[in-house]
């Protein structure tokens, strides 16, 4: 792991010290930043595979920061955020972060959240040192393939085992993507409603389920007897399916 460099960007010394210590034992390089400038600095300058990023930066806004990183690199970002920042999640995921975790964390919490997001993540994603912007959004994103199945996250497009596009709305597949992206991990209906954008929804509704219902016609060899959607009794939904990351370039390899 010790070619895998964090940038920790955190204002309050304490807890960078800890993080960093922390990474460190893992086997991680790391870096520290404590406001934007520096953060910026470090991107243009450094080589960093992930960035873990409190929202509150004192004069900073983190929010702000993380639509800036993502303008100039493609770099994995994990938002630290407060036990009760549900919008600021949300807004953090849509502007484009990977991950969020919430104060207060335990530290092991963090190493898993980064192996995860390390793990769906490569080398082209990396912030590597540029002389100036680049629009992040003529970059293509990944492809996820499942169980014969492929989703194209650009064209926000699921492709079922014969080829053909399953027409997915776009709540489907945001849905969708939530769980290729944390495959095997156990999400609460809460987490789902948090990731998907959902901010307005009540937690005792059945929106959530709902939306599973549909998602499983759609990808379930057998949707009565689901074997990719998971209930856990209890505590909510996993992906219980391996998923593939494939670059575009190994996508158009295949197909030519």
């Amino acid at each position: 792991m010790s070619d895998q460099k964090i940038l920790v960007v955190e204002d309050d010394a304490k807890i960078r010290t800890l993080l960093r210590n922390v990474m460190e034992h893992e086997g991680y390089s790391v870096l520290e930043a404590e406001n934007a400038r520096q953060v910026m600095d470090l991107i243009k300058s450094s080589c960093i595979s992930l960035i873990t990023l409190d929202i509150h930066l004192g004069a900073d806004n983190g929010l702000e920061l993380a639509r800036d990183i993502r303008r100039l690199s493609g770099v994995p970002i994990i938002m630290i955020t407060g036990k009760d920042d549900v919008i600021d999640r949300v807004v953090g995921l849509e502007i484009g972060a990977d991950d969020y975790i919430t104060k207060p964390f335990h530290v092991r919490e963090v190493i898993a959240r980064i192996r995860s997001v390390l793990r769906r993540t490569s080398q082209p994603a990396e912030a590597t040192p540029q002389s100036g912007f680049t629009d992040a959004s003529t970059t293509e994103s990944p492809a996820f393939c499942f169980d014969g199945m492929t989703a194209i996250p650009d064209r926000l497009e699921l492709l079922d085992r014969s080829g053909a596009d399953c027409g997915l709305t776009s709540g489907d597949f945001k849905l969708l993507m939530v769980f290729l992206e944390r495959a095997k991990r156990v999400l609460s209906r809460d987490q789902l409603m948090d990731l998907t954008g959902g901010v307005e929804w009540s937690p005792l509704d059945r929106t959530i389920d709902n939306q599973i219902a549909r998602l499983r016609k759609k990808i379930e060899r057998d949707p009565s007897n689901p074997k990719l959607v998971k209930t856990v009794r209890g505590v909510g939904y996993t992906f219980a399916c391996d998923v593939q990351s494939v670059h575009p370039s190994e996508r158009s390899a295949k197909s030519a």
